[in-house]
C-alpha cells in the first residue's frame, strides 16, 4: 500500500485565538475548529481522558494544513518553543511568500521577530527563519524567478 498524501502538521499552542490571528495573517486560511473530548481520542494519542480545543488551517491552494490544538485536559507537560534551530525534535514549519520583506513587517507588527537574518541561496530563494507567536519556529522562502 502506498503513502497518499500527508494531512497535517500538529502544533500545541496556549493562545489558540492569537495564534490562529497570526497564520491568518500570514495568509492560511481557517478551515475550521472543533473541541475533542473523551475517551475515545485518548485512545488514540494515549493521554486517555482528553479535553482539546482544535483549529485547523488551510494554505491557500489547499494542498496543506496546520493542526492548532490547545490542551485543557490534561495539561502540557513539556516547553520547546525556546529550543535552538538544532535540538532535536520538531524544528520548524516552512512557507513560500511572494515577499519576504512584505511578510516580515506584517507579520512583525503581530509579534514575529527575525531570529537570525534574511539571507540569499544562490539565484533561487530568499529565506529567514521567525519567532511566531509562544516562539514557534517559522520559516519564510520567497522563490527568485
Amino acid at each position: 500500500m502506498a503513502l497518499k498524501r500527508m494531512d497535517n502538521v500538529g502544533i500545541v499552542v496556549e493562545d489558540l485565538a492569537t495564534t490562529i490571528d497570526f497564520f491568518r495573517e500570514l495568509g492560511l486560511e481557517l478551515e475550521g475548529q472543533a473541541t475533542i473530548e473523551g475517551e475515545w481520542a485518548g485512545r488514540v494519542t494515549g493521554l486517555g481522558n482528553q479535553h482539546v480545543e482544535v483549529a485547523m488551517m488551510r494554505t491557500p491552494d489547499g494542498h496543506n494544513r496546520l493542526e492548532l490544538s490547545r490542551f485543557l485536559t490534561p495539561p502540557v507537560v513539556a516547553d520547546h518553543r525556546n529550543a535552538p534551530v538544532n535540538a532535536l525534535g520538531y524544528l520548524r514549519a516552512m512557507f513560500t511568500v511572494d515577499d519576504v520583506d512584505e511578510t516580515l513587517e506584517r507579520l512583525g507588527a503581530r509579534g514575529a521577530q527575525l531570529v537570525g537574518e534574511v539571507v540569499q541561496y544562490k539565484d533561487v530563494y530568499r529565506l529567514c527563519y521567525i519567532r511566531g507567536p509562544e516562539g514557534l519556529l517559522i520559516g519564510l522562502a520567497q522563490e527568485l524567478s
